[in-house]
C-alpha cells in the first residue's frame, strides 16, 4: 500500500521565539471568482524546527505531518535561503 504525497508550501519565517517550532506565512495568488482578479491571501502555519537553526526573514519549505502538538501538524523540510 502507498502512502500518499504530502502537502509542501514554501514560506517566510515570522516567529522563531518558541522552542523547536516556528511560524511560517504562506502567501498565495488566488482568482477572484466574479471580478477574476487575482488576490493575495496567506495563512500562517506552525512548523516543527528540531535544531532551532531558523532565523526571522528566512525562505523555508515546510511539509505537513502527523500532529506533534496542538497547533503543529507541519515540520521544516529545508532553509531555502537565509536572511542576510
Amino acid at each position: 500500500m502507498e502512502r500518499k504525497l504530502r502537502n509542501e508550501s514554501v514560506g517566510v519565517v515570522l516567529s522563531n521565539k518558541m522552542d523547536k517550532s516556528i511560524t511560517v506565512n504562506v502567501k498565495r495568488k488566488e482568482k477572484h471568482p466574479m471580478y477574476g482578479k487575482f488576490v493575495n491571501k496567506s495563512k500562517r502555519f506552525i512548523a516543527h524546527d528540531e535544531d532551532n537553526k531558523c532565523d526571522i526573514g528566512d525562505t523555508v519549505k515546510i511539509m505537513e505531518t502527523r500532529p506533534i502538538s496542538k497547533n503543529k501538524k507541519w515540520r521544516l523540510v529545508e532553509i531555502i535561503e537565509k536572511v542576510k
